[in-house]
Parts: C-alpha cells; structure tokens; sequence
C-alpha cells in the first residue's frame, strides 16, 4: 500500500520577523510529480518567495521531481540536488523529497549554474559562484554551493569559487549523494535537471546568517608529516609506508591488514584530520582495494608537507558534534534568533548513527535551533569556508543558521 506524504511545517506563528520566513516541506509519496507537488505546497507557507532548496532522493525520477515543484511554486528561483538521505524535522530518512523556502522582502537571491564539473573543477566553481554580483550591496551574504559529489577534486571547486567572490562572503554546502544502491547524482537549477555540473545561490539579507563546523572526531597521538602524497593517496606518513603506520598507530585487528571489508569497518570511524591556516579539515580513509601497496586512499587532498593527526570517535562524540556545530551556527546570528537551519551532514556520519542515531541528531538540532524549521542532506562531502581559502570536509556537520 502506497505511504502517506509526509510534510513539514515552518517555524511555529509568531517566531519569525515580518520582512523574512523560512518554511520546510517533505514528502514520500512513491509518485515523483505528486512527491514534489506536495513538499513545495507544505513549505510555501509565506508571500514574496525568493529561493526554493531542494534535496531529493536519488530514486526519483528528477524531472517528474521538479515538474511537480514546478506546478505548485512557479517559476521561483530553485537550486538542489539529489542525496542518499535527506533531513527533515520528524527525523533523517531515504526516499523523500524535502523542499526549503526562503520568503519576504529582506531577502535578495541570485542564482546560477555551470557544466563540466569532472574536467574543469577551477571553471565551474568560478561560473556557480557568478551569481553573487547579482546580490548588490546587502549588510549580510552567504554563496550556497552544491556540486556532483562524483566529481574529482572538489577543493579546487571551492577554489574557483573563492576566486570570485574573495575572503568577504562565507561558502557553504555540500556535495550531492547517490543512494546506497543507486550510482547517479543530479543537481537542480531552476527548471533543469543537471548531471556533472555545481550550481550556486547567493543570498542577501539585512540580517546575519551563522555557520557551524563540528565532526566529533578525537586525535589521536602526536601529529605526522605527509613526507608524500599526491592525487588524493598519501603513500608515506614520516617517511614510513602510510598504511601500516595508520594501521599500527590505531590499534588496528589483525584482518584489517589484509582484508578489505575488515579494513573499511575500521577506517570509517577513524579518519584523517588535516591541519589548514584556517582551522582543521577532516578527510576519510578509504583503501580498501589497495591494501597490498601501503598506502591511504582519501576523498580528497592532503598535502605532502603538512601536518595530519590519526582520528576516531563513537556514536556519543558524533552526536555531541551536532549540538556544537548548531550552538555555533546560532550564536554567530549576534543574538537575531534563528528562522531556520540547513544542515549540510557526512553520509558516513549516518552509517555510523544509524536510523535511531540520526533521529536523535535531528532532534538534538531542532533543540539548539528553538524549534526553527530544519532541512538538509547526507553528503559525499561538505562545504564551509568562513576563512582561509579551502572549505571542503568529510565526516562532517556544516549547519547554516537563517536570522
């Protein structure tokens, strides 16, 4: 028997200030056009709508997705892509379509969209994030981004973008998911379904938005120097071969030497943390297939010459993060409260939650946030950049907080 949709409702009356609103729908109907229809009908909550962000299941046919957003919202400005699991108010689940609006005259939005994502990472950052110079002059801006989380290389993604719009607007976003068995991704731009592309929305307001970055994540020992890597594989930790240094360093049992499922059950709880200028990014581990070599497979760059930590960390630290990285997303708002938040969370941070898990983080969230309306995704990688140059993460919890 067909499942009933199931919706989410914006913040409750009387909590969001007159020139501004943010509403959140979903939906599961096994239909793609009537799944979009009705999680664009249960966020258009408010007049004046600027921007529509939507995150939907890998499953659904995205075209019938968005002609059904688009036969309910018109022709308001859209970015979104597809994910493995999306995050909605009455907790993190597979198969839905969950739509935020962003409404009121407080508001201004430009969006755009580039091709080629696989090839041209620089380019294409640079084109997603054009549509900043259509913001004007707001007091407050943010660049959302979303990419094809199969494209390589996504740091130099970032770096394009960075280019463009300099130190003085933060990034945020993440990297769309294919679902557990399904190996496609798809982004939205408007009234296009995209493939091998990132798209881009800058947002305006004349009140702050926060960003919160946390993982959860302990180091582990004393730091180690990449003495060698390149094209996302560190082959040598302090001059020794990388993968049994990391093997030896964690504890590992003995059949993660030699076995490759064994290996990765060990190294998704325990990745890299890298040092940057601008604080630490997280990179996971992921050699499975090349056990024999000795060295580390990661997502994506860690730098020959730097400094990395071995990490881990458990269901309790993973969840105490999400309290943190909303705590901090609030408090950068500079006292505003919060009408909404858009949580940007690693896939891999759900496998180890679990479904109860990842119920208890998005209630956990929903807590920091006074109840505002939440929304987002579980990503193959995340995006924050509030300073420095480089803001792409793994395992991961990026949160943007709307005042």
């Amino acid at each position: 028997m067909d499942s009933a949709p199931r919706t989410g409702t914006g913040a409750p009356a009387g909590t969001q200030p007159a020139g501004r609103w943010v509403s959140v729908g979903s939906a599961d109907h096994p239909d793609p056009r009537s799944a979009g229809a009705t999680a664009a009908a249960c966020a258009l909550t408010g007049a004046d709508v600027k921007l529509l962000v939507v995150f939907c299941s890998a499953h659904y046919d995205p075209a019938a997705v968005l002609e059904g957003i688009r036969a309910t919202a018109g022709d308001v400005p859209l970015i979104g892509c597809s994910s493995g699991g999306q995050i909605a108010a009455d907790g993190s689940t597979a198969g839905r379509v969950v739509v935020t609006a962003l409404g009121g005259p407080d508001f201004t939005v430009a969006t755009s969209a580039a091709t080629g994502a696989a090839a041209r990472q620089r380019e294409v950052g640079a084109g997603a994030a054009a549509c900043a110079a259509g913001l004007g002059d707001p007091a407050h801006a943010v660049l959302m981004l979303l990419t094809d989380g199969l494209a390589p290389d996504q740091e130099q993604i970032i770096s394009g973008a960075y280019e463009v719009v300099g130190a003085s607007v933060p990034l945020v976003g993440g990297a769309a998911s294919p679902g557990p068995d399904v190996r496609r991704t798809f982004l939205f731009h408007d009234d296009q379904v995209l493939t091998d592309a990132v798209v881009g929305a800058a947002i305006g307001s004349s009140s702050p938005f926060g960003i919160g970055v946390r993982h959860g994540w302990r180091k582990v020992g004393e730091p180690m120097l990449v003495t060698r890597s390149a094209d996302r594989r560190v082959y040598e930790l302090d001059q020794k071969p990388a993968l049994p240094t990391y093997l030896e360093r964690l504890g590992a049992p003995a059949e993660a030497y030699t076995d490759p499922a064994a290996f990765d059950r060990f190294a998704r709880t325990r990745p890299l943390g890298v040092r940057r200028r601008s604080g630490e990014e997280v990179r996971n581990v992921s050699s499975t297939e090349f056990l024999r070599e000795g060295w580390l497979g990661c997502g994506a760059e860690v730098p020959e010459g730097g400094l990395v930590w071995l990490m881990e960390g458990d269901e309790s630290s993973v969840l105490d993060a999400a309290d943190d990285a909303c705590r901090t997303a609030v408090d950068a708002l500079s006292g505003y409260p919060p009408i909404g938040l858009i949580a940007f969370d690693c896939v891999s941070r759900s496998g180890l939650l679990g479904d109860g898990g990842t119920r208890v983080e998005v209630r956990r969230m929903i807590d920091q946030a006074g109840g505002a309306p939440l929304a987002g995704f579980y990503t193959w990688g995340e995006i924050a950049r509030t300073r420095g140059i480089n803001g792409f993460h793994h395992q991961t919890l990026v949160v943007l907080a709307v005042s």
